[in-house]
C-alpha cells in the first residue's frame, strides 16, 4: 500500500521520484491505486485539476521508465468506478501501442490486466 499522506504540499503531485516510489511499492504489492488514493498518499484530496497534474507526472514517469526498458507504471492508476485507467492513458499509451477497441468493458479490462501484470512481475523481481 502507499505510504500514508504527509501533506507534502502542492509540489508533491509533480515530485516524479516520490510518485514513482509509490507506484513501485504498489507494483511490488501487486496492487493498483485509484487516482484519489494516490492523491491522498501525496497529501491531497481529489479534484480534477489535481488529477490532471498527476497525469502529467505519470506521463513523465512512464517516458523515463520506457527509456530504461521498464514496463509502464501509469497503468496501475485507475478510476474507482471501473478499475480502468483514465482517457489520457488510453490516448497516450494504449492507442499508440496498437489498442483499437473500446476503453471500457471486458476487452479493455483484459488489456489493462496484462499491462498491470507486466509491471507487477517486473517490480516483484522478474525484471529487476
Amino acid at each position: 500500500m502507499p505510504t500514508p499522506p504527509d501533506h507534502g504540499g502542492p509540489g508533491a503531485i509533480a515530485d516524479v521520484a516520490r510518485v514513482r516510489a509509490l507506484l513501485i511499492d504498489a507494483a511490488r504489492e501487486g496492487q493498483a491505486l485509484t487516482y484519489s488514493g494516490l492523491l491522498l498518499a501525496l497529501g491531497h484530496g481529489f479534484t480534477r485539476p489535481k488529477m490532471r497534474a498527476l497525469c502529467r507526472t505519470l506521463d513523465a514517469i512512464d517516458a523515463a521508465g520506457a527509456g530504461m526498458g521498464e514496463p509502464g507504471l501509469a497503468v496501475l492508476v485507475v478510476r474507482q468506478s471501473d478499475g480502468l485507467p483514465g482517457q489520457g492513458w488510453w490516448i497516450d499509451t494504449a492507442t499508440p501501442a496498437g489498442y483499437a477497441d473500446a476503453w471500457t468493458g471486458p476487452k479493455a479490462a483484459a488489456y489493462v490486466r496484462r499491462h498491470q501484470q507486466a509491471a507487477f512481475s517486473y517490480w516483484q523481481g522478474a525484471g529487476v
